[in-house]
């Protein structure tokens, strides 16, 4: 079988402005690692080697990265560095880039997949959440897919916390994965179905397309989202959720940014008890 894997990347980046004016977001670095590249890394992990990139104007930096650098290949091939002439190889994957040429909304992005999927399952992905955990949470939802049948959702058990601004899934069991009957969009505090929130992980089968198309073709005005389809699949039994394993960071937000970027440091080996010390300064230094 064969799993496919799409990264959404056409969004603006507009809370890191001005930073994100000229520089793609999903390009900015968690020290020395662009934050897509934890992407691309989760869907080797899982066994998926056919990827395309979802672009827009202004990143085409994003295909250049996953390129060869002939140029510095000379350089470090010539100064005898291993190290770092491994470093800029690119990832061992086929890459494919198209471009959303108006931001029209997830459900409108995730359409222009249908070609490269086909009748695949694929694993959609937003570079906006890095997930560090021992196993991919693509291989995750892959096996959650093998098991079940069916698309699969990935959320996190967020119990004691306010989940009135995420999606939250309306679950029909407790098993996990569970069957879901659908995703409610920003709940009304109060009335949320469940304490499990739907995060930026999406297994889905081409069944997604002809309600993504419908749907695209009666919507009126603004963003078109996939929550509709997903939903229109629940009903019909093919979604379930899995609460994934894992820490899940939000890099699309400036304090998430930077706990990723300490986390981060803090997984090398090469600079975990430096960063520690650094962190422990820093704290002092606030107190005194």
């Amino acid at each position: 079988m064969t799993i496919k894997g799409v990264i959404v990347a056409a969004g603006y980046g507009s809370r890191f402005l001005p930073a994100t004016k000229t520089l793609p977001k999903e390009m900015l670095p968690l020290i020395d690692k662009p934050a897509i590249s934890f992407i691309v890394d989760e869907f080797l992990e899982a066994g998926i080697r056919d990827i395309l990139i979802i672009t827009s104007r202004r990143k085409k930096v994003l295909d250049d990265f996953f390129d060869r650098e002939v140029e510095l290949e000379t350089v470090f091939t010539s100064e005898g560095d291993q190290q770092k002439l491994q470093s800029i190889q690119p990832a061992d994957a086929r890459f494919y880039f198209t471009r959303q040429r108006r931001m029209l909304g997830t459900g409108h992005a995730l359409l222009l997949a249908k070609t490269f999927t086909g009748k695949d399952p694929f694993v959609v992905a937003y570079p906006d959440d890095i997930i560090f955990s021992k196993t991919s949470l693509s291989r995750q939802l892959i096996d959650a897919y093998e098991k079940t049948g069916k698309g699969v959702l990935a959320v996190k058990d967020m119990s004691g916390d306010d989940v009135s601004r995420y999606g939250v899934v309306d679950p029909l069991d407790r098993q996990n994965p569970c069957a879901i009957r659908a995703l409610v969009e920003k709940p009304a505090p109060g009335q949320e179905p469940s304490s499990l929130v739907s995060y930026g992980r999406y297994l889905y089968t081409h069944e997604l397309y002809p309600l993504l198309e419908e749907g695209l073709k009666n919507h009126q005005g603004g963003e078109f989202y996939h929550v509709d389809a997903i939903n229109t699949l629940a009903k019909a039994g093919r979604m379930c959720a899995l609460n994934f394993e894992g820490l899940r960071l939000d890099t699309g937000d400036p304090m998430g940014f930077l706990e990723a970027v300490c986390r981060y440091a803090l997984r090398r080996p090469e600079w975990s008890k430096q960063a520690k010390t650094l962190f422990q300064q820093l704290a002092e230094s606030q107190d005194s």
